[in-house]
């Protein structure tokens, strides 16, 4: 089971700097091992022009067979000779996406201390891997790669060169050339996409695969116009999984794509209205963020939890208030939580202050046993963009299983519209929100989860609040009613 990745350097960046980016010396020939074998890492050539290592996994089919997955797909249980004699250990396969992982964590995670900005760079990269099975053709091959900025040569292996009436056998040469990617993405490609051709793993598929699929797809799969194929494949077509998966990938489609608009249309504030005033007023954005912050000030939240934190906006806020002891960003998209940590400089941040402060990927549609036991909340314009039908779970998760002391949920008021020129009667002001409630339905809505959960709640304008269509954006403020009795008999 054979594997190389090649790349090209010029006068200001040696190719050599692969084996840094890979934490393999060029001039060692280094071995690990593993649950099935042996993994060898050497660089076939290394000069400053072209240098390409090489990963050659040795499968012992002894081991492979004493955990139970020694026999080829399709292969029966009882046939012995099946166990042994079958291309685990010459065909490419989840046996070496794992051994890849292993072997080039550090690269996986684009961490590299001696060239960080060779980390983060796009390469001239060359990958070749000799036999792939490929359950789907050339065809399926170009599919999965091609979106992905790779150009794809998938040559089929004949079956006997000697007799090439026999057709092709399901195996593919591959090489995949591209200069717009970092190694990091090139490897997270590999880890995926090659147990997802050969349509088979050797090991058990749990729960846990699907973060494992979520972290190595991240800013890649949840756009990829072979998710479903991919995801389904990964997971071993089991359809819980499966379905877990592709909505937490939907949760991060909706959020990066949030993401990237957020800060300029910002609820469709129009900026000739704005700019007509004699004195600009704060952006709504800003006016939301000092709500919710006085809010909390007010509960006395030391703790608190930041769902659906985004690009950390409301996180740098908090931190700039020592009152706030313990900050959680959660949010289901890794972009997001990436542009965060370069927002707040947690690599450059001093050790006291990083103490406070912890980024987390998680979905708000399932229960989280790390979200337990805080002081506040937040589901700042998060709410609306989730369908209807949905919206159970995430009410669940937050106040039937986190249960904060205080929870503040801050969403649009769509009577407000009217009061925006350039908002087309009808639109909602973003195109992923899935609904947007008057102020009659939020409060609906929040009495029923609040007594439903054991809270009592009340509601707050944010922005101007206009006599006749309310304000841009309300806010209701969740207190559980168990520390409500408490404060009044203290």
């Amino acid at each position: 089971m054979f594997l190389t990745i090649s790349t090209r350097g010029d006068a200001a960046h040696p190719a050599t700097d692969l084996g840094y980016l890979l934490h393999k010396h060029p001039d060692k020939a280094q071995k690990f091992s593993t649950s099935y074998g042996t993994a060898h890492v050497f660089y076939p050539e290394a000069d400053d022009r072209r240098c390409t290592a090489a990963l050659l996994l040795e499968i012992d089919p002894v081991a492979l067979v004493r955990r139970g997955k020694g026999k080829g797909r399709g292969g029966a249980p009882d046939a012995a000779l099946a166990q042994y004699v079958n291309d685990r250990p010459y065909a490419a396969s989840s046996l070496l996406a794992v051994a890849l992982s292993a072997v080039f964590s550090s690269a996986l995670r684009a961490v590299c201390t001696a060239r960080p900005e060779r980390a983060a760079t796009p390469l001239p990269l060359r990958v070749e891997v000799p036999a792939l099975p490929a359950r789907g053709g050339p065809d399926l091959v170009r599919q999965l790669f091609e979106p992905l900025g790779w150009s794809v040569s998938a040559d089929p292996v004949p079956l006997d060169t000697e007799f090439p009436q026999w057709g092709d056998s399901r195996y593919v040469r591959l090489v995949l050339e591209s200069e717009k990617l970092t190694l990091a993405e090139a490897l997270r490609h590999l880890y995926v996409l090659l147990p997802v051709l050969d349509d088979a793993k050797h090991y058990w598929v749990s729960s846990d695969e699907v973060d494992k699929l979520l972290r190595a797809g991240a800013g890649w799969l949840p756009g990829h116009p072979e998710q479903k194929l991919i995801t389904s494949r990964y997971l071993s077509r089991r359809w819980s999984l499966t379905r877990q998966a592709m909505e937490r990938l939907e949760l991060v489609r909706l959020a990066e794509a949030d993401d990237s608009e957020v800060e300029a249309i910002d609820n469709a504030v129009p900026e000739d209205t704005e700019a007509a005033a004699e004195e600009k007023p704060a952006p709504l954005a800003v006016q939301r963020r000092e709500a919710i912050l006085a809010a909390l000030r007010e509960s006395g939240a030391a703790r608190v939890l930041d769902l659906g934190c985004g690009q950390g906006q409301l996180v740098q806020e908090l931190l700039r208030d020592v009152r706030f002891t313990e900050i959680v960003g959660v949010d289901v998209s890794m972009r997001a939580l990436t542009i965060a940590s370069r927002r707040l400089r947690l690599d450059r941040m001093g050790e006291r202050q990083a103490s406070r402060i912890r980024l987390v990927q998680g979905s708000l549609a399932y229960t989280d046993n790390r979200l337990r036991g805080y002081d506040a909340a937040v589901l700042s314009e998060v709410i609306e963009h989730l369908d209807l039908p949905r919206l159970p779970a995430l009410e669940y998760a937050v106040f039937g299983h986190a249960r904060p002391r205080t929870v503040l949920v801050t969403t649009p008021n769509v009577e407000y519209n009217v009061r925006w020129e350039t908002l087309p009667a009808g639109h909602v002001r973003h195109g992923d929100h899935r609904f947007e409630w008057t102020r009659e339905e939020f409060r609906g809505w929040a009495a029923t989860v609040a007594e439903r959960h054991g809270y009592v709640t009340g509601f707050v304008p944010v922005g101007p609040d206009d006599p006749e269509v309310g304000p841009p954006t309300q806010m209701a403020v969740f207190h559980r009613a168990d520390t409500e009795k408490e404060a009044k008999a203290a």
